[in-house]
């Protein structure tokens, strides 16, 4: 490899950027796995769609609580370490489910997936801050994580076709496996340096500057999951094609693959904070558009802008973290993410509730979008 070889692929080698990379969209997969073929389950299962749903509810309930704990098992074991276990328990937790399609069995898998993410996502973004990966590379490996899904959308429904109620599962297993591989291959990673096994002070949770961070987090990527789940909801009860509610509702996540990158090149202008808070203002502005009775070309523009916007924050949120408390990096990446699990758990049902209320869902695209604009204010300078 020539001595050129590492800065090309983000300030790390080869082996260590795909490696890394791919525990991202491991993890992003299992996402949207299930919602690309929701009603098609809910047949195969025999319960209602609310209850597919709830699968989900579980896989995400596992993965917000396992932030912290898996931000630690990084720390103290190595990052790499602790995402391979994480990408077996998404191997395990899928297979749970293969058997036969009961409802116990889809939820017990669920909940080992969502175990498995909760160490898998934290713990191959630390592999790459550990490595020595750029923050435009850290911004890579949170756009795979959004791609991820988006592709589960498009090609799990087509597996469909020959495995069933399986294709969630089968395809999620061979993703994992071939990440699994991917970061077998990859050097190690250092446990962090001081202090990697003793336990988080106080002082650790009364950080600001983490707060901060998970703030800017929860309002891009955590709102951009709530928006992107109802919006093909809202459009759809507004008179819009579902066609096209779908195409607006797809860019929500997939757009933010670009802005995600492009948000780790911002940090080396010394203004990024301000493009980081103009971007939650814009992600704010075009939530409350959506709720407007619009052309559907304007609202189809206001989806992709929530996706681009949703995208610039997040490498300024895991760098800074990790960045702040380098005595536990890990944990503080974990601590930042579970708050925009917590948004997503919390506020997609609250969003939900709002399409029984005047307005069958436009409140709580606004309450979501005056949200996103007022956490441009705890933007970290």
């Amino acid at each position: 490899m020539s001595s050129t070889a590492p800065e090309r692929w983000g300030g790390i080698g080869r082996r260590a950027a795909v490696g890394g990379l791919g525990v991202g969209f491991a993890a992003g997969w299992n996402i949207a796995a299930l919602g690309a073929i929701a009603t098609r389950l809910s047949h195969a299962y025999g319960v209602a769609l609310g209850t597919i749903g709830l699968f989900v509810t579980v896989q995400f309930v596992m993965h917000m609580a396992m932030q912290i704990p898996g931000g630690r098992a990084a720390d103290r074991w190595g990052a790499r370490t602790s995402a391979l276990v994480g990408l077996v328990l998404i191997v395990a937790g899928n297979a749970v489910s293969l058997p036969a399609p009961h409802p116990a069995l889809g939820f017990a898998g669920r909940a080992i997936v969502g175990l498995g993410t909760g160490f898998a996502f934290v713990g191959g973004s630390d592999y790459i801050r550990a490595r020595g990966g750029s923050p435009f590379l850290q911004g890579v490996y949170g756009g795979g994580s959004v791609l991820a899904p988006g592709l589960a959308l498009a090609l799990v429904p087509v597996l469909a076709g020959w495995e069933g109620f399986r294709a969630p599962y089968v395809s999620a297993i061979a993703v994992a496996c071939v990440c699994i591989l991917a970061l077998v291959l990859a050097p190690p990673a250092a446990p962090a340096v001081r202090h990697a096994g003793e336990r988080l002070d106080a002082g650790f949770f009364r950080d600001r500057q983490l707060y901060r961070f998970a703030a800017i987090h929860s309002a891009s990527f955590g709102f951009s999951v709530i928006l992107g789940n109802w919006v093909v909801t809202l459009l759809e009860h507004h008179g819009q094609p579902r066609g096209a509610a779908a195409a607006a509702g797809s860019l929500t996540l997939l757009l933010g693959f670009f802005t995600r990158a492009g948000g780790g090149a911002l940090l080396r202008r010394p203004d990024a904070a301000r493009w980081v808070a103009l971007s939650l203002v814009a992600g704010g502005a075009g939530a409350a558009l959506l709720a407007l009775p619009l052309p559907l070309g304007v609202l189809v523009a206001c989806a992709a802008l929530v996706g681009l916007a949703a995208g610039v924050p997040f490498a300024m949120a895991f760098t800074g973290a990790a960045a702040a408390r380098p005595d536990a990096p890990g944990a503080a990446v974990g601590f930042v993410n579970a708050w925009a699990s917590l948004a997503i758990v919390a506020g997609a049902p609250l969003v939900g509730l709002t399409f029984s209320l005047p307005g069958e869902g436009r409140i709580g695209f606004v309450v979501l979008g005056a949200l996103a604009a007022l956490a441009a204010l705890a933007t970290p300078r």
